[in-house]
Formats: C-alpha cells, structure tokens, sequence
C-alpha cells in the first residue's frame, strides 16, 4: 500500500515535467520557435551531460552551492532565534514586529546596489541577498509554530519545575518544528532563485554568470543549461529537505 502511495506520488509529481519538456519539444517541431532560440530539449540535456563532467562547470555549480548554503544556513539561524525570541518575549515581539512589517514585503534585489557597494562584488553581498530573502518565511513560520504551541504543555513543563530556557528548547522548539521545517522549503525555493539572480546580475563565475556569459555570445544551448542544472539543484535539495522534515517529524500525525 505505501510502495502504490509512492509510486502515484512520484508520477503524479514527474507528469508536470513531462508535460512542460513535451511541450517545449512541439513548440521546436512545430516551427513555432527557430530552434537558434530554443533549441530542443534533447540537445539541452545532451549538452548538460556533457558540461556535468567538465571541471569548468563543477566550480560553477559549487561556486553557486556555497552562497546558497551560506545565505540558507544564515536565514535558518537568524530566523528561527528571533521567531523563538518574539514568541516568547512580548518585548522583543513588540522589537521586531514593526521591522518585519516594513521589511518583510521589501523585495530585497532593490538593497542589492546597496549591498554591492559595502559588500563588494564577491561572496558577501550575495549571501547577504540570499540570507536577507529567505529569513523572513523562516522567522514569520517560526514565530507562528511558536505562538500556537498549546499552553498546558509549557504549564506542564513549569510545574516540574523546567527552568523557563529549557522550557523553550525542550517543549516550544520541538512542537514548533512542523511550522519550521515548512518555512525552510519556502525559505530554500527562495534562496535557489535569488543566488541565481545575483549572480546574473554581477558575479564572475556561478551558474548564474554562466547563463549570461553564453546570451552574450547567443549559444542557446549553453544559455539554457544553467537553468536546468539550477531546477535540478532546486528539485534535488527540495527532497531531500523533505526527506529530513519526514524524519524529524515522525511522530507527528500530520508528517
């Protein structure tokens, strides 16, 4: 029975995709796009085989994986410690609850130049971008996870005498973590399209600077094999994500 789940599960989720690649394919057939531009997907695929064995390529997606992991791991840090912090405090909620409402709904690539200009043009400022977009689903889930905990769980912890930290890391944090993990697979989508787009806009390696670096030169295969290779990236950390939420979750009903 969970073998059948599985299976439906993961053609359920694989016939989108198919569904997008046989399209584009007719779009190249068909002649409604020259295939200069688009060119078909069986030469993408080819050609990023062919590009995954290359040294080159390998700096560019670790170039990439580094300021994702970075800027990710930031977030997850930040985000997490102050959305505890203003669950449990009603100062510190008061702190930053005003910031969050001003900052949250700041779309972040406008502090770019900014960033650019105190950061430089190398890692910092784009880990900075990376970490800046994907805190706020994280704290915001975190904050919520914490804010519904039930309260007889923390009277329970109180009147065995848990001192008020413990309480936080023994009894908030874990019932709080279905809400967290959650926030982590919005907040890892975000940081996979955003290290992508900094590094299109200035970096001197990356696969974001790969795709700009063969536009200019109009190599459409090329141009599109960083998408590819950043969609897989995104699909492969995804999953495992879930496969980490699955496991700590357990013993959760709703896991």
């Amino acid at each position: 029975m969970i073998l059948r789940l599985i299976s439906a599960n993961v053609i359920l989720g694989l016939a989108p995709i198919a569904l997008v690649i046989a399209s584009w394919q007719g779009l190249v057939s068909f002649g409604f796009a020259p295939a200069a531009l688009l060119p078909p997907p069986g030469h993408v695929f080819g050609r990023l085989l062919q590009q995954l064995v290359t040294w080159t390529f390998q700096l560019e997606i670790a170039a990439t994986l580094i300021r994702l992991f970075a800027g990710f791991a930031i977030a997850v840090v930040l985000g997490v410690s102050i959305g505890i912090a203003a669950a449990a405090s009603p100062a510190i909620n008061a702190a930053v609850r005003p910031i969050v409402r001003v900052l949250a709904p700041l779309p972040k690539v406008a502090l770019y130049p900014a960033l650019l200009l105190l950061l430089g043009f190398g890692h910092g400022s784009k880990v900075t971008l990376v970490a800046a977009d994907a805190l706020f689903p994280i704290l915001l889930s975190t904050y919520y996870g914490a804010s519904t905990v039930e309260q007889k769980l923390i009277w329970s912890a109180m009147a065995a005498g848990t001192p008020r930290y413990e309480i936080l890391f023994k009894v908030v944090l874990p019932a709080a973590m279905p809400s967290i993990l959650t926030g982590c697979r919005i907040g890892l989508v975000i940081s996979c399209i955003v290290v992508f787009l900094a590094e299109m806009i200035t970096s001197t390696d990356g696969l974001g600077h790969a795709l700009v670096t063969a536009a200019r030169t109009f190599q459409a295969v090329d141009m599109f094999v960083p998408l590819i290779t950043i969609s897989l990236l995104g699909l492969i950390l995804n999953a495992l994500l879930g496969a980490v939420r699955s496991y700590l979750l357990r013993g959760f009903p709703e896991a």
